[in-house]
């Protein structure tokens, strides 16, 4: 068993882990800011648990009272500033006040959300699927069926200078392009040391096709992400209302959502049926990708447009 106490400074957040022997996080602590409040105290042996059983409704209240538990392994954290080795007396004295606090705060019911909150949510909830503006087009059918897919990433065409996006899969990995939707490139059997991204620091796996070599980021089940802005004002937000299913927002108004939907925001794709992977935009801003599980959703657009 290993005892692990670090601090992300950008955030604000000391993070307490205890790992076993093989490396696998058993419990994990977070305390927020100065005061370092407890946001997180949660358990692998309880989440494994509520998995087994299967119920959502469980998981989702899980979550909120206790957190998110941290997955992954320990390894590299000596580089890690902030981070230091501590004795289990430390961590169970951590755990058992965090775990204290986070008990009472659940018996403040719907302290814990604002009347805005609220009624931000019942927004959300009412805003139904709806086609992007005109300016962004669906690529062929758009939504592209991609069984066990794991991640996307994007890249540029040599020759035609069109976004290309790169779709890892348990099959292997794709090549598409993003104006026409066409498959340019197909690798059924990759090597296994590069064939998801995670191998990598830098989540990237080899390109294919007009691409062979380049590496590419791949965003998606193993972390990473994509664009969420692009450089002439839309902006695309992920907001989960109503926990596992992801909702999907276009908005060309900074991300505010202000105004009825169909304004200047858009609810474009409900990921209701499958686990989101990743959403967002090609460097160039002119492709919106939206992943699943299942299926690749594409929109693009002509080129960028600046007011004024």
């Amino acid at each position: 068993m290993q005892w692990i106490r670090a601090y992300d400074g950008e955030s604000g957040v000391w993070s307490y882990f205890e790992f076993d022997d093989e490396g696998w996080a058993l419990r994990h602590v977070d305390l927020q800011g100065l005061q370092r409040q407890p946001v997180t105290a949660a358990s692998l042996a309880e989440v494994l648990e509520i998995r087994d059983r299967g119920d959502l409704a469980a998981m989702a209240a899980y979550e909120q009272q206790y957190g998110v538990l941290a997955e992954g392994t320990p390894g590299g954290w000596q580089e890690t500033n902030g981070a230091a080795e501590i004795t289990r007396q430390e961590f169970e004295s951590t755990w058992a006040a965090a775990r204290e606090a986070l008990d009472a705060g659940s018996h403040r019911g719907d302290d814990l959300i604002t009347e805005y909150q609220q009624k931000l949510r019942e927004r959300y909830l009412a805003a139904v699927v709806m086609p992007a503006p005109e300016l962004w087009q669906p690529v062929m059918d758009r939504r592209t069926p991609i069984g066990g897919l794991l991640g996307i990433g994007f890249a540029v065409h040599p020759d035609s200078g069109h976004d290309l996006v790169m779709v890892v899969s348990s099959d292997g990995h794709g090549l598409f392009d993003a104006v026409t939707g066409e498959k340019i490139a197909r690798d059924r059997d990759p090597a296994p040391e590069t064939s998801t991204p995670d191998a990598h620091p830098d989540l990237t796996c080899p390109g294919l096709g007009p691409i062979a070599g380049v590496p590419v980021r791949i965003a998606g089940l193993f972390g990473g992400g994509l664009h969420s802005t692009t450089s002439d004002g839309w902006t695309l937000d992920v907001i989960s209302p109503e926990w596992p299913h992801d909702r999907v927002i276009l908005s060309a108004d900074g991300g505010s959502h202000k105004g009825p939907d169909g304004g200047t925001w858009w609810h474009v794709f409900h990921s209701e049926y499958s686990e989101l992977r990743a959403a967002g935009f090609s460097p160039s801003g002119l492709t919106l990708a939206v992943a699943t599980s299942s299926d690749l959703t594409l929109w693009t657009r002509p080129g960028l447009h600046f007011d004024g």
